[in-house]
């Protein structure tokens, strides 16, 4: 059963922090889940009292990512796939600081949400994987493009393609987040940083984002937009479905 609001909203003076709120599946994404975080992302995009949001995972975890059910019906209904596209282009444009404390499982989109994160604290529980070739699919998120530009093509590869899943101190190595931090002290030192940067002259502040990102923004825009393509058409393959299946098999068996 899904927690009564997946998405859990709480303002913190001009911090705003958006939490996953489905524990119980390690915060897998749902359709619902992707619309909610889409429109809290627009609306704080707008929002004059919002300086900074702040992205957190409610219970043991971050997010396991899509919700495999959810990719099962995405074959049936290809058109629900422009769904998770509208939130990375959410999150890929949003104009103001996104700072991201992670623990647990951050896979899938779990992980390629964090390269468009402008801070990233995780703590020594957290386990990064892009699996997406494991599941007979393609990257997604703009992995294809950042990954190799921020890591190098060897590094991206290893992450990427072979899909083994690495700790918090890898991702720090390999520059994927920023820091890592004590367990007990990671939302409270994420919204730390979100209130420093909530002090300071917004305008200045989105102007130097805007900076840094602006020169990608439409490589960018047009690589998630393809990656959704190559990715709609993967699900119906004989490997997604094999994986698919042989993934269920194991949550069935272990139920």
């Amino acid at each position: 059963m899904m927690s009564q609001n997946p998405i859990l909203k709480e303002q913190k003076g001009k911090v705003l922090l958006l939490t996953f709120n489905r524990p119980e599946k390690k915060n897998a994404l749902t359709q619902e889940m992707y619309e909610q975080m889409t429109q809290a992302l627009n609306d704080a995009a707008e929002a004059d009292d919002v300086h900074v949001v702040v992205i957190a995972g409610q219970g043991t975890d971050f997010s396991a990512g899509n919700d495999i059910a959810g990719f099962v019906a995405a074959v049936q209904d290809p058109d629900r796939i422009s769904i998770p596209l509208h939130f990375l282009q959410a999150v890929s444009t949003f104009p103001k600081p996104l700072v991201a404390a992670v623990k647990g499982v951050a896979i899938g989109i779990g992980t390629s949400m964090l390269l468009h994160c402008d801070l990233v604290y995780a703590d020594d529980t957290a386990r990064f994987q892009l699996p997406f070739t494991r599941m007979g699919l393609v990257p997604e998120g703009g992995t294809s493009l950042l990954m190799p530009m921020h890591l190098g093509h060897r590094q991206a590869f290893e992450l990427l393609v072979l899909g083994e899943a690495f700790s918090a101190e890898k991702a720090a190595q390999v520059g994927l987040i920023n820091q890592v931090v004590p367990a007990d002290a990671l939302l409270s030192f994420a919204l730390d940083k979100a209130q420093i940067l909530s002090e300071m002259g917004p305008e200045a502040v989105r102007q130097s984002k805007a900076m840094m990102k602006g020169y990608l923004s439409t490589q960018l825009a047009g690589v998630l937009t393809e990656e959704v393509k190559a990715f709609a058409a993967r699900l119906s393959s004989s490997e997604a479905q094999a994986a698919f299946a042989t993934f269920m098999s194991k949550k069935a068996a272990v139920a």
